[in-house]
Order: structure tokens, then C-alpha cells, then sequence
């Protein structure tokens, strides 16, 4: 069986983080577990369709639609304030520090950054968020290609190859603490309302891993590795948060394909 945190492995430091805590927990679990590297540009959806996962970060808009489904393991609760305590993140539309933008809408006529069609954070919920201002034109000149990561989706705008990009709430939080050079060139403009987090899946259920992550923290070792990776603790995820990100993305979809969203959209994210 496999063990990954790809999906939050936000830079080098930040996935050393998750490698360790996952290794401090499967020990727990006393799992014989591999913690596998599968770092882009390796498609995550290889990652995903493993028949012998144990412990894998997985976006939750191809967990609610994939058959099989995997089993949901556990959900991170993130500890800043704006969490509230729950498993939840949203996604945070960015530009540069520096742009004149002060408003989502003010982007309309640019230039839009999404990660990848997989996504939750980095395409359906961008493009539900979009559907109130959608009409008979286009809202955006471009489209750009795929940023394939949150850090892809930064970088971006840092660049200057994007006037707008949404990025992973929980996953700007990382890059706020273990990257705070790169986020202070950018600024939020807007958020979406919040969904069901990334959960880690197995292919089959492993309550041992399940009831392992459910105890993290409890000792000095994983206490100090949850607070670096800004996590309060994992909790049993509520299938019925994920069954509704298959249902919305249903509507984003037949939305999208009876209104124009760009000029020119790259062919990767054709509904």
C-alpha cells in the first residue's frame, strides 16, 4: 500500500513536513505502508487511480466521481481562525500585490489562470463562482494553459502570464507560512464559499490508518509536524460534503457549455 501528500506538498520543506507526519502516523497504525514520491509533472490523476492506496491526498471532485469511489480516510482540519474548526477550504482568486485590480470583477476582459480540470479549487469552484456574471459574452480574453499546482497557479500571476489565478485556501496558507517571499506579490480579490477539503482516500478501507490519523497529535512528535503544516487535526470525512461537489460540478458544466467564458480558452479545459 501507498502513502502521499502531493495535493499539499506546496514546496520542498513543506513536503518533507508531510512525509515525516505521514510516517510518524502510519507507524502508529503499524501499516505497512510506502510514503511513494509522485511529483509533477506526473499527472496526479496517475497517482489517484492506484489500486493499492492506503493514505493519498486526493482532490474531492474526482473522488466523487470516480467508479470505483475510494474510501474516504480522513479529513485535515486546517487551524487558522477562518476555519472555524471544520474540514473546509474555499478557493482565494489572486493578482499581483501590485495590479490595479480591486475586485474579481474588475479581471472580467483579462487574462484567467486555472490549475487543471481535476480540480476542485483550481476549476469548479472558480467557474461556479463565475456563473453569476456569465452570459452571451465572453468574460475573459484568454484562458491560459493549465498551472497544474497551486505554485503554478501563483506563479502565474507573479509572472505576469495571468492577470488572475484561484488558488487552494489551505494551500495558500502553506505558501503564506513556508513561502511568504512568493504570496506577499499577490493579493486576494476575492473567495469562494467554502466546500468539503481534500481528503486522504485508500483504495479499500484500513480503519487502523483511519483511527491512527484520527489520534495524530496527541504526542510531541506529531503535535510539532500538525502546527508546521498549520493542521488543528484530521477527522472522519462527511461523504455527503463530496457527493455534493459531484452534483454542483454537473451544473458548472452544462452552464459552461451554453455560455462563453473567454475568447480563448486552452483545448485542456474543454467542458
Amino acid at each position: 500500500m501507498i502513502a502521499n501528500a502531493r495535493m499539499y506538498s506546496v514546496t520542498p520543506e513543506v513536503g518533507a513536513l508531510w512525509r515525516r507526519l505521514l510516517a510518524t502516523v502510519l507507524a502508529e497504525a503499524e501499516a505497512a505502508v510506502e510514503i511513494v514520491e509522485h511529483a509533477p509533472p506526473a499527472p496526479i490523476a496517475e497517482l489517484w487511480a492506484r489500486p493499492d492506496k492506503a493514505a493519498v491526498f486526493m482532490c474531492g471532485l474526482p473522488q466523487s466521481l470516480a467508479e470505483p469511489r475510494p474510501v474516504l480516510v480522513a479529513a485535515p482540519v486546517p487551524s487558522p481562525a477562518a476555519y472555524g474548526g471544520r474540514a473546509c477550504y474555499w478557493t482565494d482568486l489572486v493578482v499581483r500585490a501590485d495590479s490595479a485590480f480591486e475586485t474579481l470583477e474588475q479581471t472580467f476582459g483579462h487574462r484567467l489562470a486555472l490549475t487543471t480540470p481535476e480540480s476542485q479549487s483550481g476549476f469548479a469552484a472558480p467557474l461556479h463562482a463565475l456563473m453569476a456574471h456569465g452570459g452571451a459574452r465572453p468574460l475573459y480574453r484568454e484562458v491560459v494553459a493549465p498551472a497544474i499546482t497551486p505554485m503554478g497557479a501563483l506563479r502565474a500571476v507573479i509572472e505576469r502570464r495571468a492577470d488572475v489565478a484561484p488558488l487552494d485556501s489551505y494551500a495558500l496558507a502553506l505558501m503564506r507560512r513556508h513561502a511568504p517571499q512568493l504570496t506577499a506579490q499577490v493579493r486576494i480579490v476575492a473567495a469562494t464559499e467554502p466546500t468539503a477539503i481534500p481528503a486522504l482516500v485508500a483504495s479499500h478501507p484500513v480503519p487502523a490508518i483511519t483511527e491512527a490519523f484520527l489520534a495524530a497529535g496527541g504526542d510531541a512528535a506529531s503535535g510539532a509536524l500538525m502546527e508546521a503544516l498549520l493542521l488543528e487535526r484530521f477527522v472522519r470525512p462527511d461523504p455527503v460534503g463530496y457527493d455534493a461537489l459531484r452534483h454542483r460540478f454537473e451544473t458548472v458544466r452544462a452552464f459552461w457549455r451554453r455560455h462563453p467564458l473567454a475568447e480563448i480558452v486552452d483545448p485542456s479545459f474543454a467542458l
